[in-house]
């Protein structure tokens, strides 16, 4: 864990953000260190990742907040979504999610792949063979290239990834975020969803705060 970028999180969280907040996020108790530093995407970015399941009903109410989040969120920072996969029972989402996205219908069907399990109630995100027809009958693509992605070398290869991802990360549900690959929140943590996104652009703030001083601190030692 980089001790400047952890020196101004506690920092943050002792003094407060503004006179409006009573208490800042605390480290430890609204957020937390991940078990393992896990790598980022974009290294210019700032990373924020959800661990989610299609299957989680929490995961279905934070959608309303995250995408409100989303449509303020800064230029330098990057958005990911990553399936949680705590057990097998869970991989057909995971398997879903990424077939999905080979395919170019993730950002088409995420929502109502989600509102077919909440909200009609037709789905069992457990079973891979009712998934398939599913994406199958809200795609409109061929049976035969969806079941050869779906169970794909490629596919299983970014399911592996995301079950260490999740191991890594130290999240013990979802939906949870992981900011820049050292920090991690939830609803559990934050006392609910919106909290949690609160919580993530508190750990940003400091992250870019972090940064700066860096990039100050080497411009000066080259004069």
């Amino acid at each position: 864990m980089n001790k400047l970028l952890l020196s101004f999180i506690v920092m943050f969280s002792t003094i407060g953000l503004s006179s409006t907040v009573l208490a800042a996020p605390q480290l430890g108790q609204e957020f937390d260190a991940v078990a393992q530093t896990l790598p980022t995407t974009d290294k210019s970015k700032i990373e924020v990742m959800e661990i989610f399941w299609y299957g989680c009903s929490h995961c279905y109410h934070m959608e309303e907040p995250l995408h409100t989040w989303l449509k303020n969120k800064p230029a330098d920072v990057n958005f990911i979504r990553m399936p949680g996969l705590p057990n097998p029972s869970w991989a057909p989402m995971a398997q879903a999610f990424y077939t999905m996205d080979a395919l170019g219908i993730q950002e088409k069907l995420h929502t109502k792949l989600f509102d077919a399990i909440h909200k009609q109630r037709t789905l069992d995100p457990t079973k891979q063979k009712s998934t398939i027809n599913w994406i199958v009958n809200n795609s409109g693509l061929d049976r035969k290239k969806i079941e050869g992605t779906f169970n794909s070398f490629a596919v299983n290869a970014k399911v592996k990834r995301a079950e260490q991802v999740f191991r890594s990360s130290g999240a013990t549900g979802v939906p949870s975020l992981v900011i820049d690959g050292k920090y991690i929140t939830s609803g559990t943590m934050a006392g609910g969803n919106p909290q949690a996104l609160q919580v993530a652009d508190y750990i940003i703030k400091n992250i870019r705060a972090s940064k700066k001083k860096v990039s100050t601190k080497k411009t000066s030692s080259k004069k």
